[in-house]
């Protein structure tokens, strides 16, 4: 798969299941991902300390999988966003994302790199471009390139409406902790007010056609969000999966052995 189909999908109405790669650096884990019935992975360049060389050769290797790399950013902020797409990013991730202007320019970047400036800020205003044949060139350059915002606490929501009016996002994302963090609440997941806040999101994601990823690390809270109407199924996390993994196996061996 990439960017471009996965996008395709989503349009359609249709679901894609990925992960999150918090740890993971190593290229030669990249394989192995590519079997376990991933569409997608986001590498997260946040809260993880990768440099730009080392994102570089994890995309590379990415990109020789079926699997579609999208790289949470730091910040939103075009120059990450380009870093990130130069380096064989298919998308970007953009955090913590409050105000429409802060998404225009995330989007902007991702959309339609590598035009810059006045030029790019007049094609997400009003769509008017230099030329067709700039406009046909950069579709072009970028069509598996995918522009996910992230609506974190209260303000962003209370923001949504003009934030959906941005044209060229492909995915919202809910960030739980943060989320439940502006809201009063810190991880406390069962909580109405969070439930309701994020079903709010995705409804008004969805009314719009686009499409919205919860993050959860468990099956039971993924699911839940699932039938709720998420359709960007973003589930768990490399760290997550081989601490549970080896803790089951190593339960039962050691249940066994009694």
């Amino acid at each position: 798969m990439n960017g471009a189909e996965l996008k395709q999908i989503l349009k359609e109405g249709g679901r894609v299941f990925g992960t999150m790669i918090t740890h993971g650096q190593s290229p030669r884990w990249v394989p192995v991902l590519s079997g376990v019935g991933l569409d997608y992975a986001v590498i997260d360049t946040e809260h993880s300390p990768r440099g730009r060389g080392e994102l570089g050769e994890y995309l590379t290797m990415f990109n020789t999988s079926g699997v579609v790399p999208i790289v949470r950013i730091p910040i939103p902020d075009s120059h990450y966003v380009t870093m990130a797409m130069d380096a064989g990013a298919q998308g970007v991730l953009a955090p913590y994302c409050e105000t429409a202007d802060q998404v225009r320019e995330v989007v902007a970047a991702t959309k339609w790199r590598p035009l810059k400036g006045e030029a790019v800020e007049r094609v997400v205003e009003t769509g008017e471009h230099v030329s067709d044949a700039t406009r046909a060139y950069l579709e072009d350059r970028n069509r598996n390139s995918i522009s996910i915002i992230g609506i974190e606490s209260v303000a962003a929501v209370n923001n949504l409406e003009a934030i959906l009016d941005v044209p060229g996002i492909d995915g919202i994302f809910v960030g739980p902790n943060d989320m439940s963090i502006s809201l009063g609440f810190p991880d406390q997941y069962e909580r109405p007010e969070y439930r309701e806040t994020v079903k709010r999101v995705i409804d008004m994601s969805e009314a719009r056609g686009i499409a919205t990823l919860v993050h959860h690390q468990t099956p039971d809270l993924s699911t839940y969000w699932i039938e709720q109407g998420a359709r960007f199924v973003l589930h768990g996390t490399d760290r997550r999966a081989l601490t549970e993994g080896l803790r089951s196996d190593f339960s039962k061996l050691r249940e066994a052995a009694k």
